[in-house]
């Protein structure tokens, strides 16, 4: 990877631009490929169900497996993203954890049906790496723009980001087409479409690892490497005080991607195991949603930065609710491709503008503290939405239609919580001189 020591007064070309959105391109794929479309109800189906277990106990599985990696990420996220401030480490870091995901989805092709404890820990470490280069990625977001441009450029990352799922999607589909032509079946294609989404990542990453520059300065004391990141992070969460409004978006984030996560990780299991869909029917619906979430993270972001980030992601997370209901009501599938379009829209929406209102609520120069705390509030979300579902469903005796209607109450928390936000106070605090210092 080449050096990238460059001052924070380094003009923004468009070509860093590029490569910041381009990362989002390239992570797309596993987020779409592995948790959303055809890995996870590959684990339920066959991973699992061919040890032994029912619909109810695998689904069980694979939130917890989800969980366990989220909670590796919880811990480490703030540190990492300290670490990384204090040490002008960013991309020195996010070309690791990249490489590292790259690695283990590609051994996603190793463990066979019934193989669940090694499929469990592939994914564990794979998933772990994905959400700390996300987290990464996002810090340098606030350093490439301004305030009026921050919903902009996050949303063309997220929309670019679905359209990047939907071409490594679209060349698993191309595999599967193939291989159900030959004569082969699930457990013969699956593993190979892992192959093919870890090739896919690491080809479309290189413009970020070749022209995303590092920005800010060093701040080192080689003696005391963990407990100056340690101690960043402690000072970091006692400094929500003094910041209000971030405080309490923090809450709204763990409550609504909670339900976001939910979706993300049991959608293909729910049309598997609901609708009947199979794995080509999974990988044409969840296709046609990475359309809609990317035309709703380029639209919404455009919107966000004329009406403002709370509002935007209010009326999101009310489309969230009318999509949990439609798909609850869903009989047909004509009614429930309605809900995963209206799925599409919210996610690529509320997603861009979360990660764009973290960026306006930061203090400059701590951009990867904050925005690790962003990603330990996501992961702790990812670990209470996923799991409660599957608790639910396991008490359900495997009824995901009566589980999936609990999800309205992680989205209808995050409204209340979002309405006691004021977005210009919030802004306002970052830039008082008298809270806003750096240590």
């Amino acid at each position: 990877m080449p050096k990238n020591n460059t001052n924070i007064s380094t003009p923004v070309t468009r070509r860093e631009k590029l490569a910041w959105i381009m990362y989002d391109f390239a992570n797309s794929g596993y987020t779409t490929v592995v948790l959303t479309t055809i890995y996870n109800a590959y684990f339920v189906s066959t991973i699992a169900m061919n040890n032994g277990f029912n619909s109810a106990k695998a689904t069980l599985i694979w939130t917890l497996t989800i969980a366990i990696g989220n909670l590796l990420v919880l811990f480490s996220a703030p540190i990492l993203g300290a670490y990384a401030d204090i040490h002008q480490a960013r991309k020195k870091l996010l070309f690791i954890v990249t490489a590292a995901c790259i690695l283990f989805t590609a051994l996603l092709v190793i463990p066979e049906a019934g193989d669940v404890a090694l499929a469990s820990v592939f994914i564990i470490i794979s998933y772990f790496m994905f959400a700390s280069g996300e987290n990464l990625i996002a810090a340098f977001l606030p350093e490439l723009t301004t305030h009026n441009d921050i919903g902009r450029l996050s949303g063309m990352g997220w929309s670019i980001g679905f359209l990047g799922g939907l071409v490594a999607l679209a060349l698993c589909m191309a595999y599967v087409l193939w291989a159900e032509s030959v004569g082969q079946v699930a457990s013969d294609y699956v593993p190979v479409t892992m192959l093919i989404v870890a090739l896919f990542f690491a080809i479309a990453t290189i413009p970020t690892m070749l022209y995303l520059k590092e920005r800010g300065h060093a701040h080192i004391n080689k003696d005391h490497i963990a407990s100056n990141a340690f101690k960043r992070v402690i000072s970091t969460i006692k400094s929500l005080n003094h910041y209000p409004e971030l405080r309490r978006f923090m809450m709204a984030i763990i409550s609504f991607q909670a339900g976001i996560y939910i979706v993300i990780v049991l959608a293909a299991v729910y049309a598997e195991q609901v609708m009947g869909f199979d794995t080509k029917q999974n990988i044409i619906l969840i296709g046609i949603v990475n359309i809609t979430a990317a035309i709703g993270a380029f639209g919404f972001g455009h919107l966000q930065d004329k009406s403002g980030s709370i509002k935007t992601l209010l009326f999101t997370l009310l489309l969230w609710c009318i999509a949990i209901i439609t798909a609850w009501s869903s009989q047909d599938i004509n009614s429930f491709w309605i809900a995963a379009n209206l799925i599409g829209l919210s996610l690529g929406a509320s997603q861009s503008a979360s990660r764009a209102l973290v960026g306006l609520f930061s203090p400059a120069g701590r951009y990867g503290e904050f925005f690790g705390l962003w990603g330990m509030c996501v992961k702790l979300a990812a670990i209470i939405g996923p799991i409660s579902y599957g608790l639910i469903n396991w008490l359900n005796n495997g009824n995901h239609r009566d589980s999936i209607l609990t999800t309205l109450v992680f989205f209808i928390l995050g409204i209340v919580i979002l309405l006691t936000i004021d977005e210009q106070r919030g802004k306002q605090r970052v830039t008082d001189q008298h809270i806003f210092r750096q240590d």
